[in-house]
């Protein structure tokens, strides 16, 4: 009863999404313009870095917070790191199917990040490092953050079993991320995505 009761709790949190909120304040539809896409990186197209970084911060925020709450309140638990995992998973289903908004959400990126750094900031600290690396050798935020997966499912495996509840939780929230994000492996390979070059020179000139 307690899992499906953090399930639901965890869901729902997912729900509330950083671009809805923002896109009322600024009376833009945020999911159905630029890229289409309810998330940080298309208000930051959109709007300018300023809003982009709010958006991404209540997207961290909505995981990171409650997940460091249970993190303390089951310190004792053994199961402590399987729950945070599996509350985790719901936060970003929530994020990316939000029944509030007709169950078409973001990607999960910022919640995976809050995610990430709830249930121990070392491997956080690390996943944003390759995310950054690779996003600025390859020139794509995209790519970057594919290897931010891959790095979370890896350090997964390495610190809590590759046979775990954790690592099978971990690859599904990949898995939910690849498909989330087809859209932009498809505009790469068309020469249509937008570089991190050109987003810091239109955006952070501003």
């Amino acid at each position: 009863m307690a899992i499906l009761s953090l399930a639901l709790i965890g869901y729902l949190l997912g729900c509330v999404n950083g671009s809805q909120i923002i896109g009322k304040m600024k009376n833009i539809d945020i999911g159905n313009k630029g890229y289409k896409n309810p998330g940080a990186s298309n208000t930051t197209l959109l709007l300018g870095w300023k809003y982009g970084v709010i958006v991404a911060l209540i997207d961290i925020g909505k995981a990171m917070i409650p997940l460091i709450y249970l993190k303390l309140y089951y310190a004792n638990d053994p199961f402590q790191i399987a729950i945070l995992y599996l509350t985790g998973l719901f936060i970003i289903i929530g994020h990316n199917y939000p029944i509030t908004m007709k169950f078409k959400g973001g990607k999960g990126t910022a919640s995976i990040i809050g995610m990430i750094f709830a249930i121990n900031w070392k491997i956080g600290l690390f996943c944003i490092g390759i995310l950054l690396l690779i996003g600025v050798i390859s020139d794509y935020f995209v790519i970057g953050v594919w290897g931010m997966y891959l790095s979370f499912v890896g350090s997964t495996g390495f610190s809590y079993g590759f046979l775990s509840l954790q690592m099978t939780i971990a690859l599904i929230i990949m898995s939910l991320s690849t498909i989330k994000h087809i859209e932009n492996y498809r505009r790469i390979l068309e020469k249509k995505e937008i570089r991190v070059s050109k987003l810091i020179k239109d955006k952070f000139a501003l």
